[in-house]
């Protein structure tokens, strides 16, 4: 099976850029599972329901998040009826929406989850236990399994890593918006990526106007930052799981940049 996993998908010009490449970029990897980070998708915070419709419809199975997914209150019902939009699975267990996600592709067994990370992050429960559990909660016969470790600590992300390695055909990480080289199979199977980077504009910082970032490091009087327009990139990995072992085969980084 081939996985297409985007990073964090930033604004207009990462939503139009993933919208209108998601069906190239599945036929030239020969993707079966395409799944996307959307907590940065409306002005980069959060999601609204026509927008995940939007990113559905274009082709996108699976959509994961983190710390700004409940920013526009609107999206709430939308999670509560579309199990395919996941939050951290970590949060408080009377949060809304789900945090895993299994079902079928092309007659194969997948389950999709969801952790967010603690180290300078906001409260969550523990994602090791968290881990623990969802994997538990698995079916054995489901072997594809999709891990998206939302967190700002690189540590924490590798520490991810080695904990489910063998438990899950990968783990990627999201949330720093900044692509790392460190693509592997670690020793048990499992498919590993820090950050998977960002899909967006990088002519701003980390998908937002300079400017407006420039000037909250700089001045006590600041607005909240607009994103950032121009050098659109679409990060992304592909990664190739044995469908019946669950163990990755491969892994690969993309970084295309994309003229909008």
């Amino acid at each position: 099976m081939k996985v297409l996993m985007i990073g964090d998908v930033v604004a207009r010009p990462g939503r139009v850029a993933v919208m209108e490449r998601i069906q190239d970029l599945r036929e030239q990897h020969g993707i079966d599972l395409a799944v996307m980070n959307a907590e940065n998708v409306a002005g980069g915070f959060s999601i609204t329901p026509p927008l995940a419709d939007q990113l559905f419809g274009a082709g996108i199975d699976v959509m994961t998040s983190g710390n700004h997914i409940f920013d526009k209150r609107e999206i709430i019902p939308y999670m509560e009826r579309n199990a395919r939009l996941l939050r951290p699975a970590n949060y408080p267990p009377n949060s809304p929406g789900k945090g895993i996600w299994v079902g079928e592709v092309k007659g194969v067994p997948v389950a999709v989850f969801n952790l967010i990370g603690r180290v300078f992050m906001g409260p969550a429960d523990d994602p090791f236990r968290a881990a623990d559990h969802l994997v538990a909660s698995i079916p054995a016969d489901v072997k594809v399994r999709l891990v998206d470790m939302h967190a700002e600590a690189t540590s924490e992300k590798a520490a991810m890593g080695w904990y489910l390695d063998g438990r899950v055909s990968a783990v990627v990480g999201t949330h720093t918006h900044v692509q790392t080289a460190d693509e592997r199979i670690l020793p048990e199977g499992t498919a590993y990526l820090t950050d998977i980077g960002m899909t967006g504009s990088y002519a701003g910082v980390i998908g937002m106007d300079r400017k407006d970032v420039i000037a909250r490091f700089t001045s006590a009087v600041y607005r909240r930052a607009d994103h950032s327009a121009g050098d659109v990139k679409i990060c992304a990995a592909v990664i190739n799981i044995d469908e019946t072992t669950g163990r990755a085969r491969e892994i690969s980084r993309l970084s295309l940049p994309h003229e909008q």
